[in-house]
């Protein structure tokens, strides 16, 4: 089997990566405007290949606290994969799934009932991209319980620089922004095991050895 490596990705892995990142935000955005019954817009998503230190300013300043929903995976492809939002994004989106009860205004921290409603979101999201991921490649991925945390996008983010750093120095980002009168920014990383980009781009037909 040879070795996949980010850091010789070219043009046909990224447009391969760039339409996963297209379907997945798809059924997300319908996944939650169905949950919220809103009317949600979504612009199409920026997929970069960035240095794994550059993440964080990527998404915000490194001190910046953000929400981070991690799930594990197994089945055909295992590993992890995260979805991380501001702090105003998930605000907005757990007061919407609340009716407006919502009570941490815009702060660090969230309730337990909002806790678990963030959760939910994310396990929503989350479930949106794997299914596009499985319906693309016919391939069994299941997601375990999410994982929350709230904290600086630093610690957040030395989870995927320290599981990525020992197969390159460079790793997808997925942007996706959708919303109504208020558009979300999510960003998206999946964070495979070694040989599971592989599994995912044989199972497309991509060869790995272009």
């Amino acid at each position: 089997m040879s070795e996949f490596s980010f850091d010789s990705l070219n043009a046909m892995y990224m447009d391969v990566f760039r339409e996963i990142g297209n379907v997945g935000a798809g059924n997300a955005t319908t996944a939650v405007a169905t949950m919220l019954n809103l009317k949600v817009d979504m612009h199409v998503p920026r997929v970069e290949l960035l240095n794994i230190a550059d993440f964080g300013n990527a998404i915000c300043p490194e001190e910046e606290v953000i929400v981070g929903i991690l799930l594990e995976l197994e089945g055909d492809v295992t590993g992890s994969m995260m979805f991380l939002m501001k702090l105003d994004s998930a605000h907005y989106l757990v007061n919407a799934l609340m009716g407006g009860y919502g009570g941490s205004g815009d702060g660090e921290s969230f309730n337990e009932m909002e806790t678990s409603a963030l959760k939910e979101i994310g396990n929503i999201i989350a479930g949106s991209y794997l299914s596009a991921i499985a319906q693309m490649t016919n391939l069994k991925i299941v997601a375990s319980v999410p994982f929350l945390c709230v904290d600086m996008a630093a610690s957040i983010l030395s989870v995927p620089a320290i599981q990525f750093g020992q197969f390159g120095d460079n790793a997808l980002l997925i942007q996706t922004e959708f919303g109504d009168d208020q558009m979300i920014d999510g960003y998206f990383i999946l964070l495979p095991e070694e040989d599971s980009y592989e599994v995912i781009l044989k199972s497309l037909g991509i060869p790995l050895d272009m």
